[in-house]
């Protein structure tokens, strides 16, 4: 599971993606409703758009109804959860552009955020699903993370806690990028659902920075990507 990563930067989404980057902002490190780009296939043509992390945003949580949170969703039960079947069924599939992804070590017997990422340090893309909420300022997005069980993974099945089920993300190999967004069926969707190679990838002790406060397109001045 990932609920912290490190996004693209807009110059990455050209150079490595081959997409214009969106015209809305955002950070390099993201959070639980922090917005980030994602790619969409729209109309047969990839597009990037800005969508907050987490496919039911805090502010759509009904009043009295605990929160909870939707950064991941499993690949084994996706089809199932009411927050993601409905993504899924329609097959909104969406490409998370990527610099690294964060997740806790507990090696030394208490948790250390490592970073994790390619082992020729490009940027990745992870799988996800996205949907579309109707606000007072026109249509907004938002999006998941799809994860599947990493028990037999040499690296990601080293973070989280001791005992708890060992998850990692769904990392597209980029000649599989177009594949995925084009999807025809939950069958074929699911057979993008992999896991990637440990042998391309890297990992590191990283401390993180201050939490920064979440950035708002229309900040002047803020410190985005």
């Amino acid at each position: 599971m990932c609920t912290n990563y490190a996004a693209a930067r807009r110059d990455k989404l050209f150079k490595h993606y081959g997409i214009e980057p969106p015209d809305s902002l955002w950070r390099d490190e993201v959070y639980k409703d922090y917005p980030a780009p994602i790619i969409r296939r729209v109309d047969g043509a990839e597009r990037a758009d800005v969508a907050t992390f987490g496919i039911v945003p805090r502010k759509h949580i009904p009043p009295g109804v605990k929160v909870f949170d939707t950064m991941n969703a499993r690949a084994e039960t996706v089809g199932e959860k009411r927050s993601f079947s409905g993504a899924w069924k329609k097959q909104q599939l969406c490409l998370i552009p990527c610099e690294a992804i964060y997740e806790p070590n507990y090696e030394s017997g208490k948790a250390v955020r490592w970073r994790i990422d390619m082992a020729d340090r490009s940027p990745f893309a992870i799988a996800g699903l996205w949907r579309e909420w109707d606000e007072p300022e026109g249509t907004t997005y938002s999006f998941t993370m799809l994860t599947v069980n990493a028990a037999e993974h040499p690296l990601m099945n080293r973070f989280h806690k001791p005992g708890d089920e060992k998850r990692s993300v769904v990392i597209v190999p980029p000649s599989e990028y177009e594949g995925w967004l084009a999807s025809r069926s939950m069958d074929e969707a699911r057979s993008f659902l992999n896991l990637f190679p440990a042998s391309s990838m890297r990992a590191e002790p990283f401390p993180a920075p201050p939490r920064a406060s979440k950035v708002r397109s229309e900040t002047p001045g803020a410190d985005v990507t």
